[in-house]
């Protein structure tokens, strides 16, 4: 009996660690999502059940609907976009004659490397302000009129699109390069031997090889994408500096329901409801990686 109540006692400081640090935050928020709590309800909330709920989910000038489906088209189209890009550029680091190719891999580390808030305020004030940035410095070189960047919603969700990328594909690309080189040459000799050109060697052999390698990088960087926060708010919603351009995501509209309108309540719901979604996506992604496993 001791040997086996043992190896909880020896875990139980763990486990009650992770309770506090995790369980108990989820539980208490997920109370706090059935109140009325606020700035003016401080300690004298109330309950008043799914209401927050009803809200988030079913009235649309919520703002929270919105919200979920620029999200979902912000990681789809990051997420193309990376797997893309990062994937020729990998296959052009690994071009067979290819000069320096130590030098290139480890320029493209510098934006991973630097901190992304720094990248992010470096590229609202160095590339994209109205008056001193370097693109509108080109443009009127050129002969054209100063454009407001970050002020209308297309263009700004473009440019957060590009300062994602920016930040995103170095990690993308070190992980695609890394599986091309783990995939034996030996295949594609064979297949060059065989009159195979360099599309089908791409198709047959390098895609199939990749994807379980790659996969993992891909679902993690889908997670980091969808719950992106730093680029869009410093970018168009810092307080202060906000450019007029609604792109709310899911975070960032939670973050000005909690920290800006202080409406506990109803941010806490909607939390619970990132937090059902997040696991759900996990549970698939689960599944892909135990079938991309066999």
């Amino acid at each position: 009996m001791k040997k086996k109540l043992l190896p909880y006692l020896y875990s139980f400081p763990a486990l009650l660690v992770i309770g506090l640090i995790v369980l108990f935050p989820i539980l208490y928020t997920g109370y706090i999502s059935l109140t009325n709590m606020n700035i003016y309800h401080w300690f004298n909330y109330s309950f008043i059940g799914l209401d927050n709920y009803v809200k988030a989910l079913f009235v649309m000038d919520s703002g929270f609907i919105p919200a979920v489906l620029r999200t979902l088209l912000w990681t789809v189209i990051n997420m193309m976009l990376q797997v893309v890009l990062a994937f020729f550029i990998a296959l052009a680091l690994n071009a067979e004659g290819l000069r320096l190719k130590n030098l290139y891999k480890t320029l493209l580390m510098f934006p991973w490397a630097m901190p992304g808030y720094v990248s992010i305020l470096l590229w609202r004030m160095g590339m994209f302000n109205t008056e001193f940035g370097m693109l509108n410095q080109w443009l009127r070189t050129m002969g054209f009129e100063n454009i407001n960047w970050l002020s209308g919603n297309v263009m700004a969700f473009t440019c957060c699109t590009v300062v994602n990328l920016w930040l995103a594909l170095p990690f993308m690309i070190m992980m695609i390069d890394g599986a091309l080189q783990s995939i034996d040459k030996a295949y594609y000799e064979s297949a060059t031997l065989e009159g195979a050109g360099f599309f089908t060697r791409t198709g047959k052999i390098t895609v199939p090889l990749l994807r379980p390698i790659v996969a993992p990088a891909i679902i993690m960087s889908t997670f980091t994408t969808f719950k992106q926060f730093d680029i869009i708010y410093l970018l168009t919603q810092q307080q202060g500096a906000k450019t007029g351009a609604d792109i709310h995501t899911i975070i960032t509209y939670v973050y000005e329901k909690a920290f800006i309108t202080n409406n506990f309540g109803y941010s806490s719901a909607v939390s619970i409801v990132i937090f059902a979604m997040i696991i759900v996506l996990s549970i698939f992604t689960r599944k892909d990686l135990k079938e991309e496993g066999r």
